[in-house]
């Protein structure tokens, strides 16, 4: 049986790699800088290094990965080009959209992002399918294939389709992709009817839309990666890719799922934090994931994830089911700017991997989160990933000083204090927002820091939001990675058919999912996977009637007789309601709108331990460090590794390892538990 699992995060600035020996429990480390025009490159290059110390590829059983290249894509508009199949009649649901106003109706300056698909790549087909599925107009399939020979001579490769009610009888839409795959063999088709089987136009569509966009970067990449991997000979049963749902689908399953990635990167770390420290008095915890490009944030509450059915990147309506995090331009590599209006101003754009931050001497002359690290003594040259990564204070310096301290009339020192406080305030209040959106007090939770950035912001960031604990794992820098060898093989199945819970029966429900599981059945087997030892669970989005949204309300196995308890699922909905939004209507209708299947196929898991080998530092003894006042304080330093479990390191200190660095303020004290993780708290509480 080979040895080795093997984890691989691909940030917008560094790529980490944590591979795990099954039979020593062992950990070995490499965080490379990521390579944006092939982020394989990075990931081939880090295995070589592996490859180096010792390990031979043929011994590594697992690969899982988690990338960003669907969101880069979509952020950066590197998508391809799209021609889309809609209703006669319906196009202009590419323009209202939902008539919402990013959340804020009063904002008359708002703006739609633009159209992922151009208007003359727009066609319009004439037939129809009613409400029920059923067939009012035949489907005008001369239309289609003039439609498609006309969109493939302008080059176009990827096609969505898009008909209305198509949720309740996708047959139409099947003719219509196997016409343009006679006309265009090679074609990218996604169906709306496929991708999201769910009521609404144009949450249906915009999913749609968005995986047409996307699906080739994504292909394309990961055949590339592939070839990349058989070449090391890596020779693993399945090669996994992370969703955004927390868990990891075959490379395989990428067709027609590229919607599904949007969250790869930030959902492992979620995950990693589920399984491996959400326990005891640690069962509630909030995420703080900072890398070299953004911060992502989470809720871990009773040892589960907060998780939402749908989101917006971007502007764009995304609904599949996912994580919920949140995403603030707020990382290492974040760039600093003093506006028109005399205020600094910190994001959103980035430096990331190239040129990076001025310090790093690649060509970057502005100023960065990570220059002001260097100005107020939290890294430097022997700290920064064990040496390896050159830093350049005076380039640092230079930087802020030209770009914020001049214009401000501030030392260079007191612009870089400056520049953390804003972060530090703006990730605070997101968290703060996000709490009081989800109704919970951030009191009652730990924060855990992790990316390469994330400890060095903590108790800063603990501090603004009152909390007096946060918690570092072992391997911060690469906790992400580490995620993914946490993460079991999901795949998630939906469809509606609006149905009143009074006139519906148990049978009725049982036959949707029914339904729904032999479809993940034939998509399992499909994937080359085996159907056995998948578990499923169930859930019903439900809504009061007229309302226009749902609540997802889980469903437990029918009784052993098979019948659902039709007054238990009307009751559990009013109680779900009640925690929601602070009342119920327990005299109201209440509709079942979709059915939704989850099949978990369990994975073996990895246990943390306090064992992983990454190259070692030498830290100097003392620094002088800027702890937010005027002046500094000779610091000492302590190197993590020296930090046996059990032991305590009173504040101010600096606590250095390969992959970050964790601050310890004055007034608050380290202490290391049994298996590694480093917990630190206000003194007063210790």
């Amino acid at each position: 049986m080979a040895g080795y699992r093997l984890g691989v995060d691909v940030g917008g600035t560094n790529t980490d790699i944590v591979l795990y020996d099954e039979a020593s429990g062992a950990q070995l480390v490499e965080k490379l800088s990521s390579t944006p025009s092939n982020p394989a490159i990075a990931i081939l290059e880090g295995i070589d290094k592996l490859v180096a110390r010792g390990v031979q590829a043929r011994d590594i059983g697992f690969f899982a990965h988690g990338t960003t290249v669907t969101t880069n894509a979509l952020l950066e508009h590197k998508g391809v080009p799209v021609g889309l199949f809609i209703s006669d009649g319906y196009s202009g649901v590419i323009e209202v959209q939902t008539q919402q106003r990013g959340g804020n109706m009063f904002d008359y300056t708002f703006q739609r992002p633009h159209a992922l698909v151009a208007p003359d790549c727009v066609k319009q087909i004439g037939g129809r399918i009613g409400s029920r599925g059923e067939e009012i107009a035949p489907l005008d399939t001369d239309a289609v294939r003039s439609a498609a020979q006309e969109l493939a001579a302008a080059g176009i490769r990827s096609f969505a389709i898009c008909y209305i009610f198509s949720f309740m009888n996708p047959r139409h839409e099947q003719m219509t992709a196997q016409i343009i795959r006679s006309i265009v063999p090679d074609a990218t088709v996604s169906m709306s009817s496929a991708i999201l089987p769910r009521i609404r136009e144009w949450p249906r569509f915009s999913t749609t839309l968005l995986n047409a966009y996307l699906e080739p970067a994504l292909v394309r990449y990961i055949d590339d990666l592939s070839v990349g991997l058989d070449r090391l000979d890596i020779q693993v049963a399945q090669r996994f890719l992370m969703q955004s749902n927390g868990g990891v689908m075959p490379f395989s399953g990428v067709k027609g799922n590229a919607v599904h990635t949007l969250l790869s990167g930030p959902a492992a770390g979620v995950r990693g934090t589920c399984h491996l420290l959400a326990r005891g008095a640690f069962a509630n915890l909030i995420t703080m994931d900072i890398g070299g490009t953004s911060c992502d944030i989470a809720f871990i509450e009773d040892g589960k994830p907060h998780e939402v059915s749908g989101s917006e990147i971007e502007g764009r309506h995304l609904d599949v089911p996912s994580l919920d995090i949140v995403t603030i331009a707020a990382g290492g590599g974040t760039i600093a700017h003093v506006d028109r209006g005399g205020f600094l101003v910190v994001g959103p754009e980035s430096a990331g991997a190239t040129p990076g931050p001025a310090c790093f001497g690649r060509g970057g002359t502005l100023p960065t989160v990570t220059d002001a690290y260097i100005l107020c003594g939290f890294m430097n040259e022997s700290s920064f990933l064990g040496g390896s990564q050159k830093i350049d204070a005076e380039a640092a310096r230079r930087a802020i000083l030209t770009h914020l301290g001049e214009p401000l009339g501030l030392t260079p020192e007191q612009a870089a204090e400056g520049l953390l406080r804003i972060v530090n305030a703006r990730i605070a209040d997101q968290i703060a927002l996000k709490a009081a959106k989800t109704s919970v007090d951030v009191k009652d939770f730990t924060l855990v820091a992790f990316g390469g950035a994330g400890p060095v912001h903590a108790a800063a960031v603990a501090k603004e939001l009152g909390i007096d604990r946060f918690l570092v794992p072992f391997s911060p820098g690469a906790f992400s990675a580490l995620g993914l060898l946490c993460s079991d093989i999901v795949h998630d199945f939906l469809r509606s058919d609006l149905a009143d819970l009074d006139t519906i029966t148990s049978d009725g429900i049982e036959h949707h999912f029914k339904a729904l599981e032999e479809e993940a059945a034939g998509a399992i087997q499909a994937e080359g996977l085996s159907p056995g030892g998948n578990v499923f669970s169930r859930e019903l989005d439900m809504r009061y009637a007229g309302q226009g949204y749902e609540l997802r309300v889980p469903l437990g196995q029918p009784s052993p007789g098979g019948v659902i308890d039709l007054d238990a699922l009307r009751e559990a909905f009013h109680t779900l309601h009640e925690q929601h939004h602070g009342h119920s209507a327990r005299d109201g209708a209440v509709e079942i709108v979709s059915y939704r299947l989850r099949s978990t196929s369990v994975t073996r898991k990895i246990a943390l331990q306090s064992n992983a080998q990454a190259p070692a530092i030498a830290p100097e003894t003392s620094r002088r460090v800027r702890f937010g006042s005027d002046a500094a304080i000779e610091t000492p330093v302590v190197a993590r590794s020296h930090l046996p479990p059990e032991s305590a390191c009173k504040g101010p200190a600096v606590i250095v390892q390969f992959d970050t660095t964790t601050i310890v303020p004055p007034g608050w004290t380290a202490r290391i538990d049994g298996i590694g993780n480093m917990i630190v708290e206000r003194a007063e509480n210790v």
